[in-house]
């Protein structure tokens, strides 16, 4: 006697494959989506090799001064990083918020032909609300 085949036991579980198959091809996307979109911080020499988009903290060289173009919408200077090299950094764009009391720049970019060109710049001023001398403090 031959016992027939039920139909829950024949079944290729087709619906456990679909969703294998779409959680990793969403973690693939996910991933490249991040890895595209990260940006390094780094210092000019190794930004030249680069030749890719990163992130330069430096300062201002205020003796080489700045500009804006107001024709070509550009505001272009100089800037140093930690390690004391100096590269023209071009912006698209006006300059950043308070740039002349800046303590530090970060010009996110890339090195073309011997100028950074940025596509962002910040700049990180002095806290105004850093705390007062412990002897200037109101005595209780």
């Amino acid at each position: 006697m031959t016992t027939p085949l039920t139909s829950s036991s024949s079944r290729f579980p087709w619906k456990y494959l679909i969703a294998g198959t779409a959680i990793l091809i969403l973690a693939y996307v996910g991933y490249t989506a991040f890895n595209s979109s990260s940006v390094e911080y780094t210092d000019l020499a190794k930004a030249e090799q680069l030749g890719k988009t990163v992130q330069i903290v430096g300062t201002w060289v205020k003796e080489q001064g700045s500009s804006y173009n107001a024709a070509s919408n550009t505001f272009t200077f100089t800037i140093k990083d930690e390690n004391g090299k100096e590269i023209p950094v071009e912006l698209t764009g006006a300059k950043p918020n308070n740039f002349e009391i800046a303590i530090s720049v970060v010009a996110k970019g890339r090195v073309e032909n011997g100028v950074f060109r940025a596509s962002s710049v910040l700049t990180k001023c002095p806290s105004k609300y850093e705390g007062k001398p412990a002897d200037a403090m109101p005595k209780s």
